[in-house]
């Protein structure tokens, strides 16, 4: 058992390493460029990563050691997930490049952890589920009753300016958003990139296949296209929101990272981000979610 847990673990970190190296990620840091960001590179992500992976085993036998109900383990998810933020903090001198997949990430390992330790199939539905159940009320504890000059963090600032619950809310719905947005396309990509093959194996040729790359660019396009990204609005408001909402649908509308002319915009669409200081954060969290819930099932398929 235990290493399946530090299997669920791994994909985890896989999840984290992928989403950095996809390549181009308009606005984000990937391996072309530092995206609309001063003090950050792709090394600085590599850095943080690898400070993290014990956290993970810790998260995920946290769920498996969970004796009752699934919230009985979210006193040590937290206390792991802030031992995990100050890994990172130390790794990136102070830079912040993970919270996010630190908490959605680390909440999914918990759950997969306790679903293995009743010898339960894992499914990205089982998972997400018992996510919403796990964090039931989270929104109402943790944002409804702030008031004006409580606001500690950029996901509270953004719920008092703007209603938006971020990555609690989408916790809380059971990860509605990779579930109807970008998971579907993901598995419909991967399904076409790899056939009957190993997920993992190197990608045939991108005249007949998509590329593992491409395929992640082109769901975060639909993820950008899809939300109103909290870290877009923390930097900006609204309108710029809206803005790279609208740029993602046009790409789409070209066909994403899958035609000449799409790739083309993507790389336009980067520049722009850059130049306008607009780093969809938020959307490449639930891209890391969305691989690593499609590498559970597909391990699961494996076995």
């Amino acid at each position: 058992m235990d290493a399946q847990l530090h299997k669920i673990a791994s994909l985890a970190l896989e999840a984290m390493l992928c989403e950095v190296s996809a390549t181009p990620k308009p606005g984000l840091v990937d391996r072309f460029n530092c995206g609309a960001h001063r003090d950050m590179d792709f090394f600085t992500f590599m850095a943080s990563a690898a400070a993290l992976h014990s956290t993970f085993d810790d998260m995920t036998s946290a769920g498996y050691s969970a004796s009752l109900s699934p919230p009985t383990m979210w006193p040590e998810l937290r206390r792991a997930g802030r031992e995990a933020e100050s890994l990172m903090f130390e790794a990136t001198h102070g830079v912040n490049t993970h919270k996010g997949e630190i908490f959605s990430l680390g909440l999914l390992c918990g759950c997969a952890g306790w679903l293995a330790g009743r010898e339960e199939v894992l499914s990205a539905e089982k998972l997400t589920a018992l996510a919403a159940e796990m964090c039931r009320g989270l929104c109402e504890r943790e944002l409804v009753r702030l008031r004006k000059g409580e606001a500690r963090t950029k996901g509270e600032q953004m719920f008092l300016r703007y209603g938006c619950t971020g990555i609690r809310g989408e916790a809380e719905s059971g990860f509605r958003t990779v579930m109807e947005v970008s998971l579907p396309v993901f598995r419909e990509l991967m399904i076409e990139a790899q056939g009957d093959r190993d997920p993992m194996s190197p990608p045939a040729p991108r005249a007949e296949r998509v590329s593992l790359n491409d395929a992640l660019v082109q769901t975060l396009l639909h993820l950008i296209a899809g939300t109103a990204d909290t870290n877009i609005l923390s930097r900006h408001n609204m309108e710029t929101a809206e803005y790279a909402r609208g740029r993602a649908r046009e790409v789409l509308a070209l066909g994403g990272f899958l035609t000449a002319e799409g790739r083309l915009a993507t790389e336009a669409m980067d520049r722009d981000f850059i130049a306008r200081n607009i780093s969809p954060g938020g959307c490449s969290d639930l891209l890391a979610v969305t691989y690593f819930l499609f590498r559970i099932e597909a391990r699961e398929a494996e076995k």
